[in-house]
């Protein structure tokens, strides 16, 4: 028996597939087995094409190929090239074990790239699982930035079985292990950045006080709530704001390039973090992820290392609300079926927007609001306390007025983020405040006897419950890095107190 090493999704990670040959002795026949999907069953086909347009006799044999291991699904059609080359190789006696190969064929015996390669191989890679694998050469541009393998890139199976037939391998070009980008450096890593703004904050005349709150969102990944009359602002600021996010580093860009292809889009490699924006009528599996066989991922966990914005909130159905509450306090989301039990990372930055009130006019001083106190209640309650105590920053947003000026620019809100992105990993924290675990915030938010009593006497006058504490220190502590304070003082935390929703 001979094998080859590919692999397969299972949920969002890979899973490695051990690909099996045997030739025994009976009827001429070619059997897959091994919980093979359609596009793995019908590589029969495409296999056998291949093989006799390149000049091999396809064995007189009965010929079985086992997946395993067998209780796993697979599916793609890059498992095509290890199928045929195990054929292909006959008695070949070498050492096969350590190869990964992953290939669609054409008919004609070439290799195609396949959609889902740049995923696995990633997923294969944090995992520690693979060293060197045999890809399409059209998938090395993207492939190679991947670090630590070693790729070869074939364009046909003859290429393919060369490789795997040869004694000394080719020497490789070098996978790119740096970006083309603007980076700080801190210890030896690269966090990359843009200076590119398509969307500038200096569009947006007056709403100090919302700017201010989204340089804190941004500089320590903290929720983020507008709430204001329609066309003060909100939606601009919450499309701004992922331009103003902090640097990202390699392993960071790879997997926004994964989300990507995960989406259905070419991977940018761009330092620009995801913006996701699910729309209100948008329904719990599209946005949690889900299904009845195999789990999708959802537009949480698209938004993972980025921004998820929610416009008019309270429009969500209530469950949708409800359930975000998991994954804005543990920061990843289980999705549990009968057939599959699969968790997503789920770090992102929440911003959401909503009205004062059903028709808009509550905060504004020109035109009457048309809504009953009842209609306001009900519109408001459907938002729980406990969705609420999960927002770190609430902010009512000003009427607009003829006096209003632009102000400070994206460049320099972007600049101070890194900046407070700077003093975060000079004290040595791997997370940015806003996912600080309780003893990290006992570690890098310590109070003084000047601060502390403030916090106590806080918790007595609101009622801050345990989380809404934590969640205030770490906001103090992002406002007193963007002020350049190595330690929290009074008036960084009375401004995050500010912040509440009361």
């Amino acid at each position: 028996m001979k094998q080859l090493l590919c692999a397969t999704f299972e949920g969002i990670d890979a899973a490695a597939v051990e690909v099996q040959f045997t030739a025994t002795k009976g009827l001429p026949a070619f059997t897959i087995v091994g919980m093979a999907n359609t596009a793995i069953t019908e590589s029969k086909e495409r296999v056998k094409s291949a093989l006799l347009s390149n000049g091999f006799t396809f064995p007189p044999k009965r010929l079985t190929i086992n997946l395993a291991p067998s209780d796993l699904r697979k599916e793609g059609s890059h498992f095509d090239l290890p199928i045929a080359a195990l054929i292909a190789l006959g008695n070949f006696e070498g050492d096969l074990t350590s190869w990964y190969v992953f290939g669609e064929l054409g008919l004609d015996g070439s290799v195609t790239e396949n959609t889902l390669l740049y995923p696995i191989i990633l997923s294969l890679a944090n995992q520690g699982m693979i060293e060197r694998a045999i890809v399409p050469r059209v998938s090395l541009s993207k492939l190679s930035k991947i670090p630590n393998i070693t790729f070869y890139g074939v364009e046909t199976l003859t290429e393919a079985l060369n490789l795997l037939r040869a004694e000394v391998l080719p020497e490789t070009e070098s996978h790119i292990s740096t970006f083309d980008f603007n980076h700080l450096i801190h210890e030896g890593t690269n966090y990359y950045f843009h200076e590119h703004y398509p969307l500038d904050f200096v569009d947006i005349k007056g709403q100090e006080h919302a700017k201010r709150s989204a340089l804190i969102a941004a500089a320590g990944m903290h929720n983020l709530l507008l709430e204001g009359s329609p066309g003060s602002g909100k939606s601009m600021i919450a499309k701004r704001l992922v331009h103003i996010m902090p640097p990202l580093h390699n392993q960071e860009m790879l997997e926004c390039a994964k989300l990507e292809i995960l989406e259905g889009k070419e991977p940018t490699f761009s330092p620009l973090r995801p913006f996701r924006s699910p729309h209100h009528s948008s329904t719990g599996a599209s946005i949690f992820g889900g299904g009845s066989h195999k789990a999708q991922i959802g537009e949480v966990g698209l938004a993972h290392g980025g921004i998820l914005f929610f416009d008019e909130l309270p429009h969500f159905s209530k469950t949708v609300l409800e359930a975000l509450r998991e994954p804005l306090e543990d920061r990843h989301i289980r999705i549990s079926r009968v057939n599959t039990k699969v968790t997503y990372d789920a770090n992102f930055l929440f911003v959401a927007a909503m009205n004062p009130c059903p028709c808009g006019n509550l905060f504004s001083t020109t035109t009457a609001c048309r809504c009953s106190d009842l209609e306001i209640n009900r519109y408001k309650s459907r938002l729980s306390d406990p969705f609420l105590d999960r927002i770190d920053l609430y902010v009512q947003m000003h009427a607009v007025s003829a006096e209003d000026k632009p102000s400070i620019s994206s460049h320099q809100l972007h600049k101070k983020v890194r900046e407070a992105f700077l003093r975060q990993k000079e004290r040595g924290q791997e997370r940015l405040n806003g996912a600080l675990s309780d003893a990290e915030i006992a570690r890098y938010c310590p109070l003084n006897d000047e601060t502390q009593p403030v916090i106590d006497q806080a918790i007595g006058r609101f009622g801050l419950s345990f989380r809404a504490v934590s969640r205030v220190l770490k906001v103090a502590r992002t406002i007193a890095d963007v002020e350049g304070k190595k330690e929290i003082g009074k008036a960084h935390l009375l401004e995050a107190l500010s912040y509440r929703k009361r």
